[in-house]
């Protein structure tokens, strides 16, 4: 379509003028890059092999330990039994799981592969496939167990061992210095904006920003200015990628630079902006004139609601029995430690602005309200939020539990009593509620929770006006998986404790 576009402006050019002969820059470097070619080619070869024999291996044993532990509950257990059984009734599961992997992309290059939630929908794909192929083939089952059995372990192994090789493969790559050159276009305050985003990652980030194109004046930003778009090509040659950053960016020449970018094998991207995030929710209405199509409201109703809310009371309901001798003994540490309650009860606006005793182990002294006013002038973050890094009101038993925030654990009886979920929008202080501007409110639309997807990807480090946009993906976007994708992310992040202040 690109290409297509960019024929029919060359076909009205005035008459008279020279067109530039079109080609391929890749064949004309051909000679030289070969080398580099060569151990891409080598080093994708590696991945996809690697993976391969990840994913199989990670079937091949959650088959094994289902049969196991089932010969083990009827007094059977047979290593060497079991393992036979496997290697019987493996081999289409491994088939149809690389098959459906291939095809759902997580064999691709790292910066594009899918994430666990794609995982464990093709897994679940997977049992059905084999459970519907089986059962044409007339096998007959006493308990379906062999099924849901292997797609648990395989859930935790294929998971477990595609997460062990994403940190030895990332190590590695930063061990090597391997980053993404990319330059960032578009208008000043957006490149600033996606540019900020980018340095927010950290070191789990590999797209280096190595400069910028502005449509408009742009300040010194720490980029290095490349000049005008018509002169970006003389930098191709040092650059991995191009992130158009202006979701505004002008189409005609939007049109041209993607096609320029991949007539010399550069990698395009788009940030996206908040009406493509909607889009993923937008319902056509016929019979119109024009086609329009409907932005339906993000709010969880139906089947989602009923999902949602059993999902969020099995977990929060096996975490309370869990947990409840880590919860004992932070009470006891909070009684012996500073006057006061062990538990604050925090009223913050819910679902629809409704209030609700939002609660928490107290972190604080029990004058830290009286005393909000006189460090408002001390606030390291912008809009409506209220955070100081060394938060004078804490007591040190109360800032070790926010660096591991276990201060959050009794918001799991807000989960069971129907005022939270365990994955959601954060909810906020009235304080800063107050403060919000009416786009924000939309986070408002659905109960908040314990965690997000502020708490996966950077904290309190992000921006305010950062931290809505995730919720608003997050809306837009939901599912089962994400919220399981969440709350396992949010373990590691906890751990690293970024942000958590």
């Amino acid at each position: 379509m690109a290409n297509g576009l960019v024929r029919e402006l060359r076909d009205v050019a005035p008459e008279g003028a020279v067109q530039a002969p079109v080609k391929d820059a890749r064949k004309a470097e051909r000679f030289v890059r070969s080398p580099l070619l060569r151990w891409e080619t080598m080093r994708r070869l590696l991945r996809v092999l690697t993976l391969f024999t990840l994913d199989v291996g990670g079937v091949l044993l959650a088959v094994w330990t289902a049969l196991e532990i089932k010969l083990a509950v009827r007094g059977h257990s047979d290593l060497a039994l079991a393992w036979e059984q496997a290697k019987d009734s493996a081999p289409l599961a491994c088939l149809v799981t690389v098959l459906l992997f291939a095809r759902s992309g997580l064999y691709s290059d790292r910066a594009v592969r899918p994430g666990f939630a794609r995982i464990v929908a093709s897994l679940f794909q997977v049992t059905l496939l084999v459970l519907a192929f089986t059962t044409i083939q007339g096998h007959e089952f006493q308990s379906y167990y062999i099924f849901y059995g292997s797609l648990l372990f395989a859930l935790v192994y294929v998971s477990g061992l595609r997460q062990l090789f994403e940190l030895a493969s990332g190590a590695l790559l930063r061990a090597s210095g391997y980053r993404r050159r990319a330059v960032l276009v578009g208008t000043g305050p957006q490149i600033e904006a996606v540019a900020h985003a980018l340095a927010g990652g950290g070191g789990s980030n590999q797209l280096d920003p190595v400069g910028f194109v502005s449509l408009t004046p742009l300040r010194g930003n720490g980029l290095k200015d490349l000049g005008k778009l018509d002169d970006l090509e003389q930098h191709f040659h040092t650059l991995d990628e191009v992130v158009i950053a202006d979701p505004a960016f002008p189409q005609e020449q939007a049109v041209e630079l993607v096609d320029r970018c991949h007539r010399h094998g550069i990698r395009v991207r788009v940030a996206p902006s908040t009406m493509e995030i909607l889009m993923d929710r937008v319902e056509f209405i016929p019979g119109q004139t024009v086609p329009l199509f409907e932005l339906k409201p993000p709010v969880f109703e139906g089947v989602d609601y009923f999902v949602k809310r059993s999902f969020d009371i099995a977990v929060a309901g096996l975490l309370v029995l869990v947990l409840t001798p880590v919860m004992l003994l932070v009470a006891l540490a909070i009684k012996f430690t500073s006057r006061g309650p062990v538990v604050y009860r925090s009223m913050r606006p819910g679902i629809a602005g409704r209030p609700f005793a939002c609660l928490k182990f107290r972190t604080m002294y029990i004058d830290a309200d009286e005393r909000q006013t006189d460090l408002e002038g001390r606030n390291e973050k912008g809009g409506a939020i209220f955070k100081i890094r060394n938060d004078p009101r804490v007591t040190p038993v109360g800032r070790f539990l926010r660096r591991w925030s276990i201060d959050e654990l009794p918001q799991l009886f807000n989960v069971l009593r129907g005022e939270m979920s365990l994955v959601g929008p954060r909810p906020l202080p009235q304080r800063d509620y107050d403060r919000l501007e009416d786009w924000h409110r939309k986070r408002n639309l659905v109960l908040p929770g314990i965690t997000g997807l502020w708490q996966v990807s950077g904290r309190s480090e992000l921006d305010f006006d950062e931290l809505v946009r995730l919720d608003f993906l997050y809306l837009e976007r939901w599912s089962v998986f994400l919220d399981l994708t969440i709350l396992l992310k949010t373990i590691p992040a906890v751990v690293r404790a970024k942000g958590a202040w």
